[in-house]
């Protein structure tokens, strides 16, 4: 049961409690009353305790960005939600509530201490996105299936687990089982597991855990496979020539063809299909090699002008450093070099600080000469790179459509081969030739010279559509990524360039503003 005092009505969290709680913890004496005096950012706040505030749901706690500990504990909170922008948070206390069900977690994937204490959790699920799980606290709530524990298996960070209080914590064998299946735990209800235990669960459990290991590799492979698998996918459709390394845009023509698949079992038609599809095939592995070659050539391109981007930014803003140093150098005294020599002559204080503007306004046409020099470079060289990339992609997308023309060269043929064997199908039926084995879904396209011309056709059509379908889809990809990367690129460059001359302006004002109250102090006095 939860411990909390039940004479305060059950709140949500709202902005009020949230600003004293923060207030009320936050730093105390001079730099507490410095801080609410000047506001504290939610986003700055580390750590949180909302324990023992008769809270019923969790609500507007998305300020707390950059949270690493949340005490929510001692509360009425029935279900754990409202937490997804917590991604940073490393501990969280949601102990003594009334939570019946583990959710609401999958953002917070840095998660190391988790503490469910004393809840009403019946199993053990939803927790896997934190894979960096240290220590699992389940105490006193009401799980009562070994078998589910075995879900746990997959935390391979998690040392501490305590389950003590549930139902299943007085099972018979409970420690051995719970050892045996998480040989990596090293605290268990609080205590210790020695190696007597360790060696006692593995040899009960032997046999059982060895097929559940067999399984478990099992499905590693597996799940290693479709990585690999998902990962080849990528690549092929970062080239824009996913599924073309195959049959799969052939039977994809005949998926939804249900005219060309009956007419399939004309007889010579069998024959014709497996020179067409073999013949069709040949092309598309050519458009998806191609495809390949092309794309490792775009790759290239790319990275050769962010290193020429790079390479010319990093010297440019050396020569700035540069520049930076002389002048800091030259007036290495600075402004107290100034208060030096306040027993000279107004005439050679003034002479002093003339120069000192002057060599402050000649360092800010130094820096933005060199900035507008960078960006002549950086339009240069990315309109070089504009162009070329755009050749490539122009010149990839003239061969695809080439070797697609190829493809619908060969449907027109297809075509005109069925067309003539269902004509003479057609004849022969008529003339009673042909034997009375054909099935009657086929015999029924072939009432009159209409009907199986039409159904030819309609066939021919889905064909073409498909073929045309995915030419468009790889012309409207590449030509997006290409417009994309280019827009990106422009954008990139007025961002670097905007922040370039606000730090420019900035660190000018900065040195003409120590040199002006310089000027205006009892020093010149």
């Amino acid at each position: 049961m939860n411990r909390i005092c039940n004479w305060i009505e059950p709140r949500v969290i709202d902005d009020e409690l949230l600003k004293q709680v923060v207030s009320d913890q936050g730093p105390q004496e001079e730099a507490g009353q410095l801080a609410r005096q000047e506001g504290i950012l939610f986003k700055d706040v580390l750590s949180l305790r909302l324990d023992f505030q008769n809270i019923l749901c969790i609500d507007n706690l998305w300020q707390f960005e950059n949270l690493r500990k949340l005490q929510l504990d001692n509360n009425f909170i029935e279900k754990i939600e409202g937490l997804e922008n917590l991604t940073q948070l490393v501990w969280l206390d949601l102990s003594f509530n009334n939570i019946e069900a583990i959710e609401g977690l999958d953002t917070l994937v840095n998660l190391e201490d988790l503490s469910l204490f004393n809840n009403r959790i019946t199993k053990v699920d939803s927790l896997d996105s934190l894979i960096k799980l240290q220590v699992l606290s389940l105490g006193n709530n009401q799980l009562n299936d070994l078998m589910n524990l075995i879900y746990l298996r997959q935390f391979k960070n998690l040392r501490t687990l305590n389950l003590a209080g549930n139902p299943l914590s007085e099972v018979e064998n409970y420690k051995i089982f719970v050892c045996a299946y998480l040989p990596d735990l090293v605290y268990l209800d609080f205590r210790r597991i020695d190696d007597h235990m360790k060696e006692m669960a593995e040899t009960k459990y032997q046999y059982s855990i060895d097929e559940l290991k067999h399984r478990e590799l099992l499905a590693q492979a597996r799940l290693e496979k479709e990585q690999a698998q998902q990962l080849e996918l990528n690549q092929h459709k970062a080239a824009f020539v996913e599924q073309l390394n195959g049959p799969f845009l052939f039977n994809r023509m005949y998926a939804e063809d249900t005219e060309g698949n009956r007419l399939a079992s004309l007889p010579g038609v069998s024959e014709l299909l497996e020179i067409y599809k073999e013949k069709f095939v040949v092309i598309c592995v050519n458009i998806f090699e191609y495809g390949l070659k092309q794309q490792e050539k775009r790759k290239l391109e790319v990275e050769t002008f962010m290193d020429c981007v790079s390479e010319a930014i990093q010297e440019n803003q050396e020569q700035g450093r540069r520049k930076i140093t002389e002048f800091e150098e030259k007036h290495l005294v600075g402004l107290g070099g100034l208060s030096d020599i306040r027993e000279e002559s107004e005439l050679t204080m003034d002479t002093r600080i003339t120069e000192y503007n002057e060599d402050i306004t000649e360092l800010f046409n130094v820096l933005m000469t060199l900035e507008m020099q960078l960006v002549e470079q950086l339009e240069e060289t990315i309109n070089m790179f504009e162009r070329n990339i755009i050749d490539l992609v122009g010149l990839f997308v003239e061969n695809v459509q080439s070797l697609m023309a190829q493809c619908r060269d060969l449907e027109n043929h297809h075509h005109e081969k069925l067309l003539e064997i269902s004509i003479n199908t057609l004849e022969k039926i008529v003339k009673g030739d042909l034997d009375d084995e054909m099935p009657d879904e086929l015999r029924s396209l072939f009432v009159d010279k209409d009907t199986i011309v039409n159904a030819v056709g309609a066939s021919h059509d889905i064909h073409l559509l498909k073929i045309d379908n995915r030419e468009d889809e790889l012309v409207t990809k590449v030509n997006s990524w290409c417009t994309q990367l280019v827009d990106k690129i422009h954008k990139d460059e007025i961002a670097r360039n905007r922040k370039r001359v606000k730090e420019i302006n900035q660190y000018i004002d900065h040195i003409q503003s120590e040199l002006d109250n310089l000027e205006s102090s009892d020093i010149l006095d």
